[in-house]
């Protein structure tokens, strides 16, 4: 492991400063739902949003294709000017049947390649901050497999497909799973690395559980009524899009400044109730090992920035 680059004091925008006013954000998803509620919020603001979803807003493109997110890409860099103060990926596909390639490409790819043609922008900023929509799925789901994980964050995405195949009927919710387990476990590497953290981009997971939103729509007459309905929510109820909004300005503001690599679940209490004690949880001595490497790193990279 490359030692990290520390970020400059500089990085770190205190409020009533140049970024803590009025910004550019890309957001996709934007023609509906949570990422919807979002554009609508920051618009109302003041902020300039550069939407990106299949009809109905700024760009339209289909992110299931590479040339899709490259033209979606593009686009936003061309209205942004080069710049971004942020981006929201909250475009998704629910696993419903028969679309299993789909769900891989907009929930995964969507997010990472779009991301990766924006982070220039992002950090042309200097203190701009990233949303990544995740899923509670993501830890309600058992046995999520984790040769589909791998083979998302390897770049190999027919690989992934043929792992979530062998579950045959039950694919499509292992698909779901997978790309939004990968695409977490993609923002927490990415989070922390000079790349990201290093320039001053603060990268972060929103992980909803049940929200009332067309996704929800869709899964509910898709035959997944009787699952969704029986779902422990220890609060009850259902979220609502203009919540998620709402987490995400926050998630964008400048009280987020100290906020890195964290997945925040927004689901009513569901994961706690399934994974109480899971976490935090003791490394082990395999963990013991792998702290001591990372912390080796940490301080050649912190020595050599001095």
């Amino acid at each position: 492991m490359t030692g990290f680059a520390l970020p400059r004091p500089v990085d770190r925008i205190e409020e009533g400063s140049e970024v803590a006013g009025m910004g550019s954000y890309a957001i996709t998803g934007a023609a509906s739902g949570m990422g919807r509620a979002t554009a609508e919020q920051l618009r109302r603001d003041g902020h300039t949003v550069i939407g990106v979803d299949l009809r109905e807003t700024d760009v339209v493109a289909d992110l299931s294709t590479p040339h899709g997110r490259a033209a979606a890409a593009g686009q936003v860099l061309d209205r942004a000017g080069g710049r971004l103060d942020g981006a929201v990926c909250a475009a998704g596909l629910g696993g419903i049947r028969g679309r299993d390639r789909a769900v891989l490409q907009v929930n995964y790819y969507g997010v990472v390649d779009l991301l990766d043609a924006w982070r220039p922008a992002l950090a042309a900023a200097r203190n701009s901050k990233v949303v990544v929509f995740g899923s509670n799925s993501t830890t309600l789901t058992p046995m999520v497999p984790d040769g589909a994980v791998r083979a998302l964050l390897d770049g190999n995405p027919d690989k992934a497909l043929r792992v979530v195949k062998r579950f045959g009927r039950r694919s499509a919710h292992f698909a779901y799973a997978s790309s939004k387990m990968a695409v977490t476990r993609w923002a927490r590497r990415a989070a922390v690395s000079p790349r990201w953290a290093g320039v001053g981009i603060r990268l972060n997971v929103l992980a909803p559980g049940v929200m009332a939103t067309p996704l929800l729509d869709e899964q509910l007459a898709g035959g997944q009524r009787r699952e969704i309905e029986q779902l422990a929510v220890p609060i009850g109820g259902r979220g609502r899009p203009e919540d998620a909004g709402a987490w995400v300005r926050f998630m964008l503001s400048p009280a987020a400044d100290f906020l890195c690599g964290a997945v925040i679940f927004l689901d009513g209490g569901s994961d706690a109730y399934f994974r109480t004690d899971d976490w935090p949880a003791s490394t082990g001595p395999v963990g013991v090992i792998r702290y001591q490497r990372r912390a080796r790193a940490w301080r050649k990279g912190a020595a050599g920035s001095a």
